[in-house]
Parts: structure tokens; C-alpha cells; sequence
């Protein structure tokens, strides 16, 4: 590892984060700090964080560095820290400003509906998961708009 790898320009250590999906890449940059959705709970990931290898559930994935934080929905996946990189393969991700909430608000109604049809039967976490996907961009989009509406 050269001297400059895990610095960044201001000197202090960084991770290297990837956020990808199966069409697309979302993220590639550094961070002071990664927060996500893991499936046992939620994890921080700061640098020189012990290998990881962890499932996604749907949820809020936050990226800091320096004073500003990045919030993306993710639906799902894996993440992997090693060596001050953080890869993140996501079923679905999106950035905060990306979310129709509309879309997502319809996304929730009809989860919900199908989870009452679905009751008992196998199909059920299907519907809860869509269920749990649409909550998740629904809660990053409404944080965006609480942030960019709150005075400075």
C-alpha cells in the first residue's frame, strides 16, 4: 500500500466507497463514514474497520465525509468491507434526490394491500419486502426534504 492510499487530500484517512446494482453504478468516492441497513441491524463503518462481509436489509445507507452526509434507499444486498474499501452490491439503490415520492407512496399502499390479500400464504414476503422497499425510499426522500426545507 503506497503512502497516499487511505488518505485523503486534507490528510486524514478516508474509505474508498462503491455502491453498485446489477444496471448500474451509483456511488464511487470516498467517505469518513459509511452507515447501513444491515440484516442483524444497523452498522457504522469507519477507517481501518475489521473485515466484513454483510447482508443489506431495505433501509437508509448513508455516506459522510467531512460536514456533508450523501443518503441513498437501498432494497437489499451485500456489503463488503476490506482494506479501507467498502463495496456495496445492492438489489436496488437510489440517491434521495432521485426518489419520486409519489411513486414510492403508491409502491407502499399497494404492499400493503397485498399483504392483507396475501395473509398466511407464501407470497406475503414478497409483499413485506416491497413492503419494507417502499418504506425505505419514503423515509430517505422525506429526510432530504426535511434537510433541504430546515433553516441553516
Amino acid at each position: 500500500m503506497s503512502e497516499d492510499e487511505g488518505k485523503a487530500h486534507n490528510g486524514k484517512p478516508y474509505l474508498h466507497v462503491v455502491i453498485a446494482t446489477g444496471d448500474r453504478l451509483v456511488y464511487d468516492g470516498d467517505a469518513e463514514c459509511v452507515i447501513a441497513p444491515a440484516f442483524n441491524g444497523q452498522i457504522s463503518v469507519l477507517v481501518h474497520h475489521a473485515p466484513l462481509l454483510a447482508v443489506l436489509e431495505p433501509g437508509e445507507l448513508v455516506v459522510r465525509l467531512a460536514d456533508q452526509a450523501q443518503s441513498f434507499a437501498v432494497g437489499g444486498g451485500f456489503i463488503e468491507v476490506r482494506d479501507n474499501q467498502v463495496i456495496i452490491l445492492a438489489d436496488t439503490a437510489e440517491r434521495a434526490e432521485e426518489i419520486d415520492v409519489a411513486r414510492a407512496e403508491a409502491a407502499r399502499l399497494r404492499a400493503s394491500a397485498l399483504m392483507k390479500q396475501y395473509r398466511g400464504r407464501p407470497e406475503y414476503a414478497v409483499a413485506l419486502q416491497d413492503l419494507r422497499r417502499s418504506r425505505a425510499r419514503l423515509k430517505v426522500a422525506r429526510s432530504l426534504r426535511s434537510r433541504s426545507t430546515s433553516p441553516l
